[in-house]
């Protein structure tokens, strides 16, 4: 997924062709949120300045997964599995691809949920302590360096003429190790030894059981193709239906104890630093009365502020993905649903900025905001409505 460059974070998810500047929210009146239902989720985690949020949502969504199809009860034993040994495996694959392609190809540290699934499916799962990626000199990810040297090295291999030489992928790979740390052959938990393969399976994960679903016109509905983005290297393929199908979708994972991957434009000025996801209408929203307006306010009364939202639609997510005013910006993990003090609905959102915002690295994300700035979502095949099982032939 795209990077782009936000007050509270040093970097996201970059696209190598473009970057987005956040507007700056309004500001916004406190909120106490209760949850209604929330599904397990592992610890924290900090991407600091690394493009890397499609490793961070993916492997803890797979957390919360195994969480679930282990049936694991006791946090002590939750696992903390290496976004790491996805990113660098992913970024060997991509060099392999770069180079086919005469260099015809985004090369950087962005990619997507789809990526993390191919790498877990042809490579498998190692827990963190194996590999941390920390490899560098760095307690938090530093990562600007090591992109650099490594497009560098792709765009002068993919210049040469004739024949390539032997050593290319083994010097690229060398690089790769000696930044984010060799990736373990065998490694032991609870005194077990387990391949990275083996680890997935007793892990209980399985790629095949997980299906990513889109929403836009400019393909038909109930087909698979692969959403034009350029952090979408592999071309990875999602299932496109009706917002008000995807949303749907979404309600019954998280309603039946299932968590979801989700791709996101986080742009929009309702997007805070503190951990609000709101699709703020900034013309219809606005503070005090037409009174205070034009002569103010009572001197050390606050401004009340009445939030009104967007409305979104099938037509305007797809004229602000085809105006570019919606893209592929973030990958977080939705675990649950809360309310406000006033009832509203909200989706609970783990994100990977570290403990940090109002509510410790967690964002609350209304219903419109996740109707309109939604890429794609991922989802077991179980957690899937009963129409869209049929259709996909999902028993």
């Amino acid at each position: 997924m795209k990077r782009i460059l936000l007050i509270s974070a040093a970097l996201l998810c970059l696209c190598a062709s473009a970057s987005a500047q956040q507007r700056p929210a309004p500001s916004l009146p406190e909120f106490q949120f209760t949850t209604v239902k929330a599904a397990p989720i592992t610890s924290i985690k900090n991407q600091a300045s690394s493009g890397t949020c499609w490793s961070f949502s993916a492997i803890s969504f797979l957390e919360s997964e195994a969480i679930r199809l282990c049936n694991i009860q006791d946090e002590a034993k939750y696992p903390d599995f290496s976004e790491f040994y996805v990113v660098s495996t992913s970024y060997k694959e991509r060099a392999e691809k770069y180079i086919r392609l005469d260099g015809k190809l985004g090369f950087s540290a962005g990619s997507g949920a789809g990526d993390v699934f191919d790498v877990v499916r042809n490579h498998g799962i190692v827990p963190n302590a194996e590999m941390t990626g920390m490899n560098y000199g760095s307690e938090l990810p530093q990562q600007s360096e090591m992109d650099a040297v490594l497009l560098n090295y792709v765009e002068a291999v993919s210049k040469t003429r004739g024949k390539l030489s032997t050593a290319w992928k083994r010097g690229f790979d060398a690089v790769v190790d000696e930044y984010l740390g060799k990736a373990p052959e065998t490694f032991v938990v609870d005194g077990k030894t387990y391949t990275p393969a083996s680890y997935r399976d007793a892990m209980k994960i399985n790629p095949d059981d997980y299906v990513e679903l889109t929403s836009f016109t400019h393909h038909p509905f109930y087909t698979w193709f692969a959403l034009e983005v350029c952090d979408n290297w592999r071309g990875s393929q999602s299932y496109n239906v009706p917002i008000d199908e995807l949303m749907a979708v979404l309600d019954n994972a998280l309603e039946n104890g299932y968590t979801v991957c989700w791709g996101a434009d986080v742009s929009h000025p309702g997007f805070t630093r503190n951990g609000l996801a709101i699709l703020i209408d900034e013309q219809a929203t606005a503070a005090g009365s037409d009174q205070e307006r034009w002569v103010g306010r009572e001197e050390g009364k606050p401004a009340p502020i009445k939030i009104v939202e967007g409305n979104p639609t099938q037509e305007s997510r797809q004229f602000e993905f085809d105006n570019k005013t919606m893209t592929d910006d973030h990958g977080m993990h939705i675990f649950g649903i809360a309310k406000d003090q006033d009832g509203k609905k909200y989706y609970m959102v783990k994100n990977s900025w570290g403990v940090t915002g109002m509510y410790d690295g967690i964002w609350y994300a209304t219903e419109a905001f996740m109707r309109a700035q939604t890429l794609d979502i991922t989802v077991h095949k179980s957690a899937l409505t009963p129409a869209l099982k049929k259709k996909l032939g999902v028993k």
